[in-house]
């Protein structure tokens, strides 16, 4: 079976929560995972972020599911690493 162990995203979400407690909350439904976010662009009422996680296996369910409970939306996946598993 193939995990995913790295994955970039590009998402939009609202100024609040701030980009810590966002990062947070991704990682807090990751377990075992890091989280890296970096503000790309800033307007009135948005944020675009691009959101790195890497671990031993990435639930994509669960990544999805934290940023849809933040009013975040997920615009692409610009990166993934995927390995077959023995």
């Amino acid at each position: 079976m193939a995990t995913i162990k790295r994955i970039v995203l590009d998402v939009l979400k609202p100024h609040s929560p701030n980009v810590v407690e966002f990062a947070q909350r991704i990682a807090d439904d990751s377990t075992g995972c890091r989280v890296q976010v970096t503000v790309s662009e800033v307007d009135e009422k948005t944020e675009s972020l691009i959101v790195v996680i890497t671990g031993e296996s990435i639930e994509i369910e669960a990544v999805e599911n934290a940023l849809k409970s933040m009013g975040a939306s997920l615009h692409s996946i610009d990166d993934v690493e995927v390995i077959h598993g023995e």
